[in-house]
């Protein structure tokens, strides 16, 4: 379970699930592979960076 690229492996999970695209034997097998603490973390760091881009978007915008 604590795999070297087990967090990498939430972070690729966790970007194909802010896209919404993700072949169903894929997820299972991510989901099999990796502890939900990764998940957690990998999710709010996506959360954030896509808050911080969307912030920059409304900079460069109204700028």
């Amino acid at each position: 379970m604590n795999e070297p690229g087990n967090f990498w492996r939430s972070v690729r999970t966790v970007a194909w699930a802010f896209l919404g695209l993700r072949k169903r034997s894929g997820h299972d097998d991510d989901l099999a592979r990796i502890g939900p603490a990764h998940v957690i973390v990998a999710g709010l760091l996506g959360g954030l960076v896509f808050v911080l881009l969307l912030l920059l978007a409304v900079q460069l915008v109204t700028a």
